[in-house]
């Protein structure tokens, strides 16, 4: 029986390379996708039954697949593929389906394509093993809980210092950096390049995507208000009452998570 398979790789050598190992297994029919859009986009309509999945893509990373692809009825077996030995491999040794590490070795392949066939063999005689393993992979990426101490590393006079998450407003794009904001001042954030990286680190805070270039402290918005064109003007309360504009395809979960 064929093994409908999606290879995930925003980098076209790699996704080539890997590509060309996995069409000596004849009964995998092999698509591929770029990023995460094209991913969930392929994984919805077409149901693969495996996804080679890199970790570390631009923008959405392999982790918001996976925790996407979950949420459906039936998803995918995953591999998590990645060039850092040392990067989220240890969270899943013992309860991800598999992973690869960069460049993968061909035996190192064939031995997760033939766990991939027992795992798919097993459920077919079984019932489904993805309720299992979904929870298996979902404690290994849930992150810190709702509360846990969260720290954020910011540059300051020539030094680095640690910020809680819960002193921050708010985080903004700006140019190719980042700005973090407290009540009273702002920081250049450090270690951390882009804001979908930065809203992946807050994830279980109180923090949430305002637009494409904010990220915004929910505990931090002292009022909201309508706006033009179906926004939202969120203002908070740091000493300057920043405002800042709620895009209008965010205001529907806006409000759910404020519970109104």
């Amino acid at each position: 029986m064929k093994i409908r398979t999606l290879l995930v790789d925003d980098e076209p050598p790699a996704r080539d390379e890997l590509a060309y190992l996995l069409a000596s297994f004849p009964d995998l029919e092999v698509s591929e996708a770029r990023n995460a859009s094209e991913a969930l986009s392929a994984i919805r309509e077409t149901t693969p039954d495996l996804v080679f999945l890199d970790i570390q893509m631009p923008g959405r990373d392999g982790f918001y697949v996976l925790r996407e692809s979950l949420c459906l009825p039936d998803p995918p077996l995953f591999v998590f593929v990645t060039a850092y030995n040392d990067y989220a491999v240890r969270a899943f040794e013992e309860n991800a389906v598999d992973y690869l590490l960069k460049p993968v070795a061909r035996e190192r392949l064939q031995k997760s394509v033939e766990r991939v066939r027992g795992l798919l063999r097993r459920s077919r005689e079984s019932g489904p093993l993805q309720p299992e393993l979904a929870a298996l992979v979902r404690d290994a990426v849930a992150g810190p809980p709702s509360g846990a101490l969260v720290r954020l590393t910011v540059e300051t006079g020539g030094r680095i210092q640690l910020l809680d998450a819960s002193e921050v407003t708010h985080c903004e794009r700006q140019d190719k950096h980042i700005l973090v904001h407290t009540r009273t001042e702002s920081f250049p954030c450090h270690g951390t390049g882009t804001l979908d990286e930065l809203e992946e680190r807050l994830r279980g805070q109180a923090f949430f995507r305002a637009n494409r270039g904010t990220l915004v402290n929910l505990e931090r918005v002292r009022e909201f208000a309508p706006w033009t064109g179906g926004k939202y003007s969120l203002v908070l309360d740091d000493d300057a009452g920043t405002e800042v504009t709620l895009s209008r395809s965010r205001v529907k979960d806006f409000k759910q998570c404020l519970g109104i």
